[in-house]
Parts: C-alpha cells; sequence; structure tokens
C-alpha cells in the first residue's frame, strides 16, 4: 500500500521535478561554462576598469607573492599574469570588451601543465607575445562610410572581420589573399576591422542579454548573397579556414554554382564520355594539384550548361601514355575540348584566370559543324521568326541542313559536310584576297557574305521538324525513332526570304468577328517565308557545292511564291538541372531557416536567465499541485440533488427497457401458436378421392 502511495505521488510530482533537474543542471553546468570568471574578476577590479587601473591591481597582487607573505597556487599565478597581459594591452581589451574575444585562452591550460610543481622563477614573461599586424597586411577594407557602395553591382559581398590585435589574422592574411584572387569577378570582397564598431557590431551575432560576439572569434567570414543588402539575410561561414573550403562555400552556398566533379581514367569514358549530351561539346580539366574547380570556373560551367559539360581529371605521370595516345596531353594543367566525333581534341596549356577561361569557352563552346536546336536556330540563322547572320537588312538566307539520326552514317555525313565547309572558306577567302586564277562558287560567296549556314539535326530528338522538311515516303529512314537497321542521313536546304515592305506597314490588329476570322488569324504563322529542297544525288563534295551553288542562284534571281507556314518548333534537348531549380541569387529559404533556427537555440542555451526561470517554473507547478492535491473532498447541496436525479432517471430508463423485452416476447408467442380455428383454404393441399370432371366444347349437357 506505501509502495503504491509513493508512486501515484511521484507520477503526480514527475512535471515539477523534471523542470527542478533541468534547472539545476544549467546553474551547476552550463551557466559556468559558458560565463567563466571575468578578467577583470580574477584581478580584482570592475569591468569598466581602464588599463590604469589594470595595471594598478596588478602591481599590488605582484608586491604579495614576490615578498612571499602570500603563497599563491601555479594555477592561480597563470590567471592572473594572463589577465594583465590581456586587459593592459589596448587592441586585445578593446575585442575582450566589445565582442568577449579571447584567443589565448588556451594558453593558460598549457602553463599549468607544464609548471605544476616546477620552479616559478623559470615562467617566461610575458605568456603571450603580441603579433605584429598592420595595415600594410589588409586591401579593400570597408567602413561604416563607404559599406553600401560595395552593393552597387549585383555581386555577392565577402567581409572578413579581423582584428589588428589577433595573431590568427595575422596567420591568414595570405590565404584571404589567395581566397580573394581566386573569387576575383565572380564577387567582391573585403575586410572590416574591429574598430569600426558599429559596423562590426551589424555584422556580429546578438545574444539574448544584448551581447555582440563572434563565437568563432576572429577572423570571421561573412557573406551578402547577390541580391542581399540587410543583415537578415546575411550568411555566416563555420568551418576550416582554409582557401578550399572558403572558396568552395562561397561557391556552393553563396553563389548556388554546380559543382565539377574528378573523374579516374576509368569512369572518365564510362560515365562522362559515353553518357554525356551528343549535342555538347565535352571540356576535359587536367589538375596536378587535385584541388576543387574555381568558383570562375564553376561558373562558366553554369552559364554554358546548354552548349558543353565538365569534368576534372587529376593528372598523374605513370599515365601519360593513356592521356597522350587519347587526347594529346603532353603535361598538366591542361583544357582539352572534343567536339565532333572523330574530329581532333583542341588542348590549351597553362594555369587558367577567369578572363583567359571565359575567352576558350566562348570560343570553343559550338561544335565545328554547329547543332540546329532550340537555342542555336536564331544565331545560325536558320529559323523563320528570326534573321540572317549578315544582318536584318538581308532579305534571302539559305540553310543547308544534314537531318539524321545518331549513328556512323551521321558522323560520316557531318565529316563531309565539316570538309564541305573548309573548302568553302578557303575559296572564299583566296576571292577576298584577289586571287583570279579560279572564280568562287556561288556558295562559297554565300557563306562568306554569311548568308549560308551549315548545320546538323537529330532526326530523332527532333522528330517534327525532320519530317516538316523530309516529306517522302523514306522519311522514317531520317527521322523519328529506329524502327530498322536502315539509316541515310539526308540535306536539305532551305530558302527564308523576308517581305520588307510587309513587314515595314504598322497593320493594326483586330479582333476576330467570328470563327472563321479567327481560323484564318495568321498570328502565329513565321514572317519569312520558307521553301525546302532536298538533295538526291551523290554525296561527293563537288556534286553537293555544285548542287547548293544552284540552288542560291535560283533562290536570288527568280521570283518564288511568298510561301509562308507554321514551322515545328524544335524541342529543348536538356532540362533544367537540379541546381538551376534553387534560388541563384539568394541563400535558399532551407538554409537560412536551419541556420536561424541554430542561431536562436544557441542563443537560447546561452542566456544565463534559464536556470533560474526553470527553476521557478518547478517551484510554481509544485505548489499548484500540492494545493490541488490537499483540498478537502467536499461536495454542495446542489451536487448531490444532481446526483439523485441523475441516479433516478437511469432507474427509469432500466425499467422502461424491461418493460419493452417484456411486450416484445408476447407478442413473440403469439405468432407460433396453431390456428386450429381457421377453415382450409383454397391453398390446402388436395384430397385423396377428389375427381376432376371433363369439360366439353359446349356450353349445355
Amino acid at each position: 500500500m506505501a509502495n503504491s502511495s509513493v508512486g501515484s505521488t511521484l507520477k503526480a510530482y514527475i512535471i515539477p521535478l523534471v523542470l527542478f533537474a533541468v534547472s539545476m543542471v544549467f546553474q551547476l553546468f552550463v551557466t559556468p561554462r559558458l560565463f567563466p570568471t571575468s578578467h577583470y574578476d580574477v584581478l580584482g577590479v570592475k569591468s569598466d576598469s581602464s588599463i590604469e587601473e589594470v595595471k594598478e591591481a596588478y602591481k599590488k597582487l605582484s608586491i604579495n607573492w614576490n615578498t612571499g607573505s602570500e603563497v599563491i597556487p601555479v594555477a592561480e599565478l597563470l590567471k592572473i599574469q594572463y589577465a594583465f597581459e590581456l586587459l593592459s594591452n589596448p587592441l586585445w581589451k578593446r575585442d575582450y570588451d566589445n565582442f568577449g574575444i579571447d584567443e589565448h585562452s588556451h594558453v593558460v591550460g598549457k602553463l599549468k601543465e607544464i609548471y605544476t610543481g616546477a620552479d616559478l622563477s623559470k615562467l617566461e614573461l610575458p605568456l603571450v607575445e603580441a603579433t605584429s599586424f598592420g595595415p600594410d597586411n589588409t586591401f579593400n577594407v570597408i567602413t561604416s562610410e563607404n559599406f553600401m557602395s560595395k552593393f552597387e553591382d549585383t555581386k555577392a559581398l565577402l567581409i572578413q572581420v579581423f582584428s589588428f590585435g589577433s595573431s590568427r589574422c595575422a596567420n591568414f592574411a595570405n590565404s584571404w589573399r589567395r581566397i580573394a584572387d581566386i573569387l576575383d569577378e565572380v564577387a567582391n570582397v573585403g575586410m572590416t576591422e574591429l574598430g569600426e564598431f558599429q559596423l562590426a557590431k551589424d555584422l556580429a551575432m546578438s545574444s539574448f542579454i544584448g551581447k555582440y560576439t563572434f563565437p568563432d572569434g576572429v577572423p570571421a567570414i561573412v557573406a551578402f548573397p547577390p541580391g542581399c543588402r540587410t543583415v537578415n539575410c546575411l550568411a555566416r561561414y563555420e568551418g576550416d579556414l582554409s582557401v578550399d573550403t572558403v572558396t568552395d562555400w562561397v561557391a556552393s552556398t553563396i553563389l548556388g554554382l554546380p559543382r565539377i566533379l574528378y573523374y579516374s581514367k576509368d569512369t572518365l569514358i564510362q560515365r562522362f564520355l559515353a553518357k554525356g549530351s551528343p549535342h555538347k561539346v565535352k571540356v576535359i580539366i587536367f589538375s596536378n594539384t587535385g584541388e576543387r574547380a574555381t568558383p570562375f570556373m564553376r561558373q562558366a560551367a553554369r552559364d554554358y550548361h546548354n552548349y558543353a559539360s565538365f569534368a576534372f581529371v587529376l593528372w598523374q605521370e605513370e599515365q601519360f601514355s593513356l592521356w597522350f595516345n587519347m587526347f594529346g596531353v603532353e603535361s598538366a594543367p591542361a583544357i582539352v575540348f572534343l567536339k565532333d566525333p572523330g574530329l581532333k581534341p583542341i588542348v590549351y596549356y597553362g594555369p587558367a584566370n577567369n578572363s583567359w577561361f571565359q575567352t576558350i569557352i566562348e570560343a570553343n563552346k559550338h561544335q565545328e559543324l554547329p547543332q540546329l536546336r532550340s537555342l542555336t536556330s536564331m544565331d545560325l540563322g536558320c529559323d523563320a521568326q528570326g534573321y540572317s547572320r549578315a544582318g536584318h537588312d538581308i532579305t534571302i538566307w539559305y540553310c543547308l541542313i544534314l537531318a539524321g539520326r545518331l549513328s556512323p552514317e551521321l558522323n560520316n555525313m557531318r565529316a563531309t559536310l565539316r570538309s564541305l565547309h573548309e573548302i568553302l572558306l578557303k575559296e572564299g577567302e583566296e576571292s577576298s584576297e584577289g586571287e583570279k586564277n579560279q572564280l568562287p562558287t556561288t556558295a562559297a560567296i554565300a557563306l562568306r557574305e554569311k548568308r549560308l549556314t551549315l548545320t546538323w539535326l537529330d532526326g530523332e530528338a527532333q522528330h517534327r521538324r525532320c519530317f516538316f522538311y523530309l516529306q517522302t515516303e523514306k522519311s522514317y529512314e531520317t527521322c523519328g525513332r529506329r524502327m530498322d537497321i536502315v539509316d541515310e542521313p539526308r540535306i536539305v536546304i532551305a530558302r527564308f526570304e523576308r517581305n520588307l515592305t510587309e513587314e515595314s506597314m504598322d497593320v493594326e490588329k483586330k479582333t476576330p468577328k467570328n470563327i472563321l476570322e479567327a481560323l484564318r488569324d495568321d498570328g502565329d504563322v513565321h514572317r519569312a517565308s520558307q521553301l525546302v529542297a532536298m538533295y538526291n544525288g551523290s554525296y561527293e563534295i563537288p556534286q553537293i557545292i555544285k548542287w547548293v551553288s544552284g540552288i542560291i542562284e535560283d533562290g536570288d534571281s527568280k521570283s518564288l511564291p511568298f510561301f509562308r507556314a507554321r514551322t515545328p518548333e524544335l524541342v529543348p534537348e536538356d532540362s533544367d538541372p537540379m541546381w538551376s531549380n534553387g534560388a541563384k541569387n539568394v541563400v535558399s529559404a532551407s538554409a537560412a531557416m536551419k541556420w536561424k533556427i541554430r542561431v536562436i537555440v544557441k542563443s537560447f542555451l546561452e542566456d544565463p536567465r534559464i536556470g533560474p526561470i526553470l527553476l521557478l517554473v518547478a517551484f510554481l507547478s509544485f505548489g499548484k499541485i500540492w494545493l490541488k492535491r490537499n483540498q478537502p473532498a467536499h461536495q454542495s447541496p446542489s451536487k448531490v440533488e444532481t446526483q439523485k436525479t441523475a441516479k433516478e432517471e437511469s432507474k427509469s430508463n432500466s425499467n422502461r427497457k424491461s418493460e419493452k423485452k417484456d411486450n416484445k416476447s408476447q407478442l413473440r408467442r403469439r405468432r407460433t401458436e396453431p390456428n386450429r380455428d381457421i377453415p382450409p383454404s383454397i391453398t390446402d393441399d388436395e384430397p385423396k378421392d377428389a375427381v376432376q370432371w371433363e369439360l366439353t366444347d359446349s356450353d349445355s349437357e
């Protein structure tokens, strides 16, 4: 009985007991660790004491242990000496008073292990040497006056908060310069000294008690993502202070740039070259250090995602023969461009900077024979909605298109058109230089004038456009899914013509009055006329050039019908990559929310009022439960009458139910009794001696 009583009592008081236990943990363990004894308390002075007052207090303490009148333990002596050195240095004292920075506190613990039980006369003073770190080691210093000018462009802003009195900042100076060089033209980089108190306070973290701190000390790195101009979207770096990790954090978290993966000799072919998009240029970067891709390379991978795929390979001397035979690479660093199948790789040597890397990517983003795609149709001049490569004033231009499914036959024909393109370019250059030995063909002149473009079309991916060009019985050998082993690439030429007179007229668009006018509305019809001719000759280059020249001569000289039609749209080859779905200009909402929750929880745990508040809540809960359990159990007259009435109602209800049961049983017995007094009816069984009279046809006997 006693055990059950104790158990019920504990169960009733479980909540206040838990609150009391948690409050004791905060008071005895958490709060002392988060709020250690102040260095001012060690010296016995006020927290707002000046350097002179600190020196006087230290002088009094030192007299006591120097004269031997007072024996001071080693640990206490080291604490006093360290507190004096910290608070007598103007920079250290400023950082400690304003932001609680104490980066040399570990020195006391190390010296305590060394000098415990040893002769203190061998103690070398000072305990901490001041670091010489001056303005010469800084660059792009940000102050309260020029802070807003850093947001004039749309780039991200990376700031290092530092102190001239910090040895960690002095050691980090060279790494910070390296980070700034890597992030050049990708993000703005600056430095803010803790002496800029108002600006440093805005960049610091604020606790519940109103104290501004940098949890990991200085140097502290903060970043404003592109489009962010307030501290609400400020991001803080929490990690190792190395060049690689800091730049990777900026590129991934702040700028949202994709990563460029490293591949080995086994995975490069299987996972990159074989599975890569056939319409993209392959860019392989050979590195001799194994470092991550720089932010400007990752930015180029994002900007040129629709044109090129990127990969990293770690250069190893024992694999020299492999890479030389595959790509012609002799050393690293090197950048290799793989364009059309069977084409010799293009190799660039030397370390890459931002401008040079952007230049070579822009120059090699297209294949040698460009592909007709949704992204390139306007630039190539092969779209009826666009214009010629020669300019908007050209009324007639041409596009030579090789259509076919991806296959060896298509690769051979692409090589043929590349050779044709080189021959025409050579003819055009010779004619422009004044050589009259051989007159250039009409096709060469049109190519030089940018009125002719050579391109190829993926007949399977762009099957609607392919069928539009090849309206023949054998078009399935070229367009659509492969239904047979036969793959027959075909060459067509499209002639585009614009009616400048019609385009110059400002015709007001009227609302259709009926269905017929709506059906006749040609708002979606392309303004340029498009006539297509298919080549049926041999695939010898001279024959193709002769045919193209004849088409251009007829198209330029003859008045052909102005035929306009709705051309099927080109289908985009790639969907948006995963990294482009997130926010690119600001840190994602989920990441910002996680960071805010982490800051709130950390600040909450560091609040010294948590322990007393929990203790107060525990006592209030205990008192409430005690009063409730010890309240006298008496009932009012109205409550007694209510209980009586409820009992009477329940009794009457039970009586009614029993009466209903009796009535039902009586009715059941009456139904089951035999009906003896009822005479037989015509539905009774027929007697054995019954006779049926025969019927006649007549109604009389």
